[in-house]
């Protein structure tokens, strides 16, 4: 038997993560993660955009986000393929990056918004034409209607990135559902 590198995009993912935050925490913030303000002249804002999904508060925040990365992610990207999935991941990064800075007041930095994009996207990969999975409308109501609930709370969590990468992602499952090719449901 031997190792292989089955899920590109995922396992690179993971290892510029863990290994961004091997650094000190104050490279990470410089770098990886996206404030409530932007200045238009100053290119690492533009980075920061979407370098702050790579970017975690801690070990346990870390962990946490890749665990559901290192599950979901080899599966999106047999369906999706590779580079789909790094797009998706990206569009995703970006689109809570500019809004985060657009109509937030803290800062933000993490994978939660790619993971919640997981998430809602997994619930689409067994999608039958013209049908709406119940796995995703139960996903949809466990997953973001919990994390729509938790944004009344006082914390340090972005509730608004895991909403909008839940949304991005039921948004990225209808529309590739008819572009995607499926392989026949066999049974394991």
């Amino acid at each position: 038997m031997k190792i292989t590198y089955n899920a590109p995009f995922t396992l690179t993912f993971t290892l510029i993560a863990t290994a961004i935050h091997a650094f000190p925490q104050d490279f990470t913030k410089s770098f990886f993660a996206v404030g409530n303000t932007m200045d238009f002249g100053n290119p690492v804002d533009y980075f920061r955009l979407f370098s702050h999904a790579l970017g975690h508060a801690n070990w346990n925040h870390l962990f946490g986000n890749l665990s559901l990365i290192l599950i979901l992610g080899p599966i999106l990207e047999e369906k999706y393929g590779t580079q789909m999935l790094a797009l998706m991941s990206f569009i995703t990064a970006l689109v809570t990056g500019i809004l985060n800075v657009a109509f937030m007041n803290t800062g933000l930095y993490g994978a939660s918004g790619i993971v919640f994009m997981m998430i809602l996207l997994s619930s689409f990969t067994n999608m039958k034409a013209k049908a709406i999975p119940a796995t995703f409308i139960l996903v949809l109501v466990l997953f973001l209607g919990k994390e729509v609930m938790n944004s009344f709370e006082a914390n340090n969590v972005s509730q608004f990135a895991h909403i909008l990468g839940g949304i991005l992602g039921s948004i990225f499952g209808f529309v590739m559902h008819n572009k995607v090719p499926t392989k026949s449901n066999t049974s394991v």
